[in-house]
């Protein structure tokens, strides 16, 4: 719906809920649309002119990412409201917010990475777009969360709660965004870090870490409300996979890991992904791209070629390209993951095979570069045929843009 008013920027608001079908299912998140919908376009944007879009219950990561980038495109401010709940990849230790089909089985290929959330939001220009999240973390990702943190990254503040997973055989509701929109409903338009307070306060956030943007705006700060707070520097982290700090260089391996007391040589490696992320989303995609080249290196060599390991970081590596809005050499990445992987499991319907593809066809369609998509498209096409994938239509959808450019 678009709201005509005064400002000649127009606002954008992105409402967004989902959670798993079934007995995955921790949150009632599409509760929250209708008490949101009743709340003037105006007030979720905080402009004269709103434009607002819905999605619920969405099944395909591609179709939020699509929806996505047309509203982070829009000149305006963008308000982004997020209500769900987070999975965590085992293989990757990556986040994702669970969709309507996820499962923890299959986060990893129909969950949506909170990096690629991270990545298209960072395109925008800093101070035009505020995120407000209402999720519930399993219990895994709840773990993971607590030592390595959630945000968005430099000039995306966030406001919002993340909670606990409920009780065996309960469902958790979105109460932190009701309360908000209980707050405008009553006529009251307060600024969003006191409107923030208000809603944590009236939702009963307590065992909840709570997400408020700092004084500048660039990050955000994370407060458990429980009698004891959580370490000084799990409250200073602010983007997924800190606790490094932004001087921090992306580790190399044999560099990040090296001790001077003999004590310490026997700790184990820090785990490199959170600094290599940290970097990227800092915009520092050359320094990111080149420790995961560095760390496939290690594993090709440690483990040989078509290993768990080597793909691993072959994958990070075309996730990296993505964030760096490369798609042509995601697309190519991925295209190489999904070779490696026919190789070494011919099954055409592997799972990991169909994400592959799937995802190198996404970042193709992407591609601006004409001559540079003629170049990828033959071996696209080969893939295709030979992985079709479970959405109807992908190679005829391929043929047909294929024709468009006139490739032989």
């Amino acid at each position: 719906m678009v709201i005509d008013g005064d400002d000649k920027t127009p606002g954008t608001a992105l409402l967004l809920a989902v959670a798993p079908a079934g007995r995955g299912r921790l949150t009632d998140a599409t509760s929250v649309l209708a008490p949101l919908a009743a709340v003037p376009p105006s007030a979720l944007t905080g402009t004269a002119t709103a434009t607002v879009v819905e999605l619920a219950d969405p099944l395909e990561p591609q179709t939020v990412l699509t929806r996505l980038r047309a509203v982070a495109a829009t000149p305006g401010p963008l308000r982004l409201y997020l209500a769900g709940q987070l999975q965590l990849d085992r293989r990757q230790r990556l986040v994702h917010l669970a969709l309507a089909r996820t499962t923890p089985a299959t986060v990893r290929y129909d969950g949506l990475p909170w990096h690629w959330l991270a990545g298209e939001l960072s395109a925008r220009s800093p101070g035009t777009t505020t995120v407000v999240v209402d999720l519930v973390a399993d219990a895994e990702t709840w773990q993971h969360l607590s030592g390595a943190g959630l945000g968005l990254g430099p000039g995306v503040p966030m406001f919002g709660r993340l909670a606990p997973p409920p009780a065996r055989r309960a469902t958790a509701t979105p109460a932190y965004l009701k309360a908000m929109a209980e707050i405008w409903r009553s006529g009251a338009r307060p600024q969003m870090d006191q409107l923030h307070e208000m809603a944590a306060a009236r939702s009963g956030s307590e065992g909840a870490r709570l997400f408020t943007a700092g004084p500048t705006g660039a990050r955000a700060e994370q407060h458990e409300r429980t009698p004891q707070h959580e370490p000084a520097a799990h409250r200073e982290s602010a983007a997924q996979g800190e606790p490094v700090t932004r001087r921090e260089r992306a580790p190399i391996p044999g560099q990040s890991d090296r001790r001077s007391a003999p004590a310490e040589a026997a700790a184990p490696a820090p785990d490199p992904h959170p600094a290599i992320l940290s970097a990227a989303h800092a915009g520092r995609h050359t320094e990111a791209a080149a420790a995961a080249a560095a760390w496939e290196s290690e594993a090709l060599r440690a483990h040989g070629p078509g290993s768990a390991q080597a793909l691993h970081w072959l994958e990070v590596r075309a996730d990296l390209a993505h964030l760096a809005q490369d798609p042509g050499r995601s697309c190519e990445l991925w295209m190489m993951a999904a070779g490696a992987r026919l190789q070494g499991r011919p099954s055409a319907d592997d799972p990991e095979v169909e994400a592959a593809v799937d995802r190198a066809h996404h970042e193709w369609q992407q591609i601006t570069d004409v001559a540079r998509a003629r170049t990828l498209a033959p071996d696209l096409l080969e893939l295709r045929r030979r992985v079709p994938g479970r959405q109807r239509g992908a190679l005829q959808l391929l043929q047909q843009r294929l024709e468009r450019l006139r490739v032989p």
